[in-house]
């Protein structure tokens, strides 16, 4: 695996910072898209192990990233424990059977039996290894708790939270019953990723910013932080990345045992240095849209750069890169956080 990614996120002295880029598979590029229609739907792709194993490796190949990102997709966990998901073209995903008591909850598959179901994640992950170059990192990841928690309380992606902020003020309880549940099955479903090949592991709580301050630790990072543990505990040596989205003003309530924080590009990167950075090499935490003008790109890793001192970071997008960004300018990314860390 790769050493200089890997030391990086334990804090150790690299040749350079490295860096890799948030969006699964590079949606960005023309051989991404071509592969999609072969598989016939997003769906189909994540559950063809050859076909996945193309398109996470393509980023590699063509960019020149330091890591790749397991393509896969955070709503196959639900799926699995047996959520009808379907991808509707425009829309995203949908779940026909939402969440909406004890009864629905109670129909659904837990702890390892669900995760034994995602063997397809597994095979793609070992055919990844076989074909990954010996100096780059293979990157596993899942929704945090909360995050898929929202999709299978609303059926969909929302806005506004509002049933499932309904249920945390109404009824806390089954809220619990329901993330409990959840992360029973991501510790198995990280675990055995793990035991398949993966060298990083990274919890995604995009929907971060949804909970207020107050709330936030009771209802998403305690389970995170419970999943980082049982982790740990086994897999000493496996990095954990933790990335909440959008909670600048929670950092002083950020704890566990973990090495890397994802800091997103609404954060000041100074700022999480300042409550973070003496604890946890920090991630990030370019906005994604600076991709479109290289000029732009420079100026921000240039400036990253400056802040970190090249120092317990490792370089990314502070979120997902949209799928109209020039393949070139994703290129002029990489290019340019190496030569400003090799100063």
């Amino acid at each position: 695996m790769s050493k200089i990614f890997v030391d990086a996120c334990f804090g150790k002295e690299t040749p350079y910072t490295p860096v890799w880029m948030m969006r699964q598979a590079g949606r960005y590029l023309p051989e991404y898209m071509k592969v999609r229609a072969q598989a016939g739907n997003f769906l189909n792709l994540c559950h063809d192990p050859k076909k996945a194993c193309e398109v996470t490796l393509q980023p590699v190949d063509i960019v020149g990233v330091d890591a790749a990102i397991l393509f896969s997709d955070i709503l196959v966990v639900p799926n699995e424990m047996g959520m009808d998901l379907k991808f509707v073209t425009g829309e995203g995903p949908k779940f026909d059977n939402p969440i909406k008591d004890e009864a629905d909850l109670d129909k659904l598959i837990g702890g390892e039996e669900a995760a034994s179901k995602l063997t397809y994640v597994y095979d793609t992950i070992k055919l990844i290894k076989e074909q990954l170059a010996d100096d780059k990192a293979l990157i596993g990841f899942t929704g945090a708790p909360w995050t898929l928690a929202t999709y299978m309380i609303e059926g969909e992606g929302t806005k506004t939270y509002n049933i499932c902020k309904k249920m945390m003020y109404s009824n806390p309880k089954l809220l619990h019953k329901i993330l409990a549940k959840v992360t029973e099955v991501v510790k198995f479903y990280m675990e055995k990723q793990i035991e398949a090949g993966i060298d990083v592991v990274q919890i995604f709580d995009s929907w971060a910013a949804a909970i207020e301050p107050s709330k936030y630790d009771e209802f998403s990072w305690k389970y995170m932080v419970e999943i980082a543990d049982y982790l740990k505990e086994k897999y000493p040596h496996i990095p954990i990345i933790m990335f909440p989205k959008g909670i600048p003003a929670f950092l002083d309530k950020v704890y566990g045992n973990f090495e890397v924080f994802g800091v997103d590009w609404s954060t000041p990167m100074g700022l999480a240095k300042e409550k973070l950075g003496s604890r946890y090499v920090l991630q990030g935490n370019m906005e994604p849209c600076r991709l479109y003008s290289k000029e732009a790109t420079t100026e921000c890793v240039e400036a990253l750069q400056e802040i970190m001192g090249g120092k317990r970071h490792i370089f990314n997008l502070g979120h997902g890169i949209l799928p109209d960004v020039p393949v070139e300018n994703a290129k002029h990314f990489i290019k340019e956080c190496h030569r400003v860390s090799k100063k």
